[in-house]
């Protein structure tokens, strides 16, 4: 099940956060070795200041955190414009009210563990790229775009994405990073839920405006 929570509303789901931001740190500091910033165990950066939407993977029974992704607009501060231009081809943005930014997709060791012992898309993962794809519909979005390195690549190719690669590939420390798009609406939604076996929506909306909608 996922939990969808505006930045906005993030202070009332502490637990859900508090997790996200310590599996935040796990993943991309202490796994991948990044150069992110993190203080007392919990990864945070400046566009968790920016009132993202964040889709967060909970055990349906425990309520045990499983995975996450933050999700952005690109007409306002995003990682592909604010860190990742050099990505781009001279000339080449990507900015429109219908394509949101995704970055920070991580899921917890159990399910990493899961993942590679069956040599496939672990649900929490799974369950994700599906919640991605259904929040685009309700937002009317196109298109989603993300900054990927080799191991998020994988991912959303496992999950029937099919991402069109845009931009100029480049090594980023020890990894190559891509720049890709996908498309939303219900035809993709489809095909992703075959590709990792979900039917059905994986949504749980937790914030006022958005449950709502």
């Amino acid at each position: 099940m996922l939990k969808v929570i505006e930045g906005s509303y993030a202070s009332e789901f502490p637990y859900e956060m508090d997790a996200m931001f310590r599996n935040r740190a796990q993943i991309f500091s202490e796994r991948l070795g990044w150069n992110v910033s993190v203080r007392n165990g919990r990864e945070r950066d400046v566009f968790d200041d920016a009132n993202p939407l964040y889709l967060v993977s909970v055990d349906p029974l425990t309520k045990k955190y499983r995975g996450s992704v933050r999700l952005l607009p690109t007409t306002g501060p995003n990682m592909l414009r604010d860190v990742f231009p050099f990505l781009l081809r001279d000339g080449e943005f990507v900015e429109s009210p219908t394509i949101w930014e995704i970055s920070r997709i991580c899921a917890a060791p159990s399910e990493c563990e899961l993942d590679r012992s069956k040599n496939r898309l672990s649900p929490a993962l799974g369950e994700l790229i599906v919640g991605i794809v259904e929040v685009g519909l309700m937002a009317g979005l196109t298109q989603i775009v993300a900054v990927f390195d080799a191991r998020v690549y994988r991912v959303v190719k496992a999950a029937g994405c099919n991402p069109q690669l845009i931009g100029k590939p480049q090594r980023i420390g020890d990894t190559m990073s891509y720049v890709g798009v996908f498309d939303t609406g219900n035809s993709p939604l489809e095909a992703i839920r075959r590709a990792v076996g979900i039917r059905g929506s994986v949504l749980a909306l937790e914030t006022p405006e958005l449950a709502a909608a």
